[in-house]
């Protein structure tokens, strides 16, 4: 059985139930962490959502509006 290890925006959002365009406008405002660029796809490193679900994930340095 495969893990994956990078999701493209929908599946991660999916992952935090919420819809994509939400996901894509949190990661703009920095509110969650950009993806990783792999050739010319952007991926989203799930250990990282995983993080954010747990509370481990670091805080934004900067204010944002939700």
């Amino acid at each position: 059985m495969s893990v994956q290890l990078a999701v493209k925006d929908t599946n991660a959002a999916r992952m935090l139930d919420m819809p994509a365009a939400k996901f894509r406008a949190l990661v703009d405002a920095g509110a969650l962490p950009p993806p990783v660029v792999i050739g010319d796809m952007k991926r989203w490193r799930v250990d990282q959502i995983e993080a954010i679900l747990k509370g481990n994930a670091a805080l934004p340095k900067e204010e944002f509006e939700l």
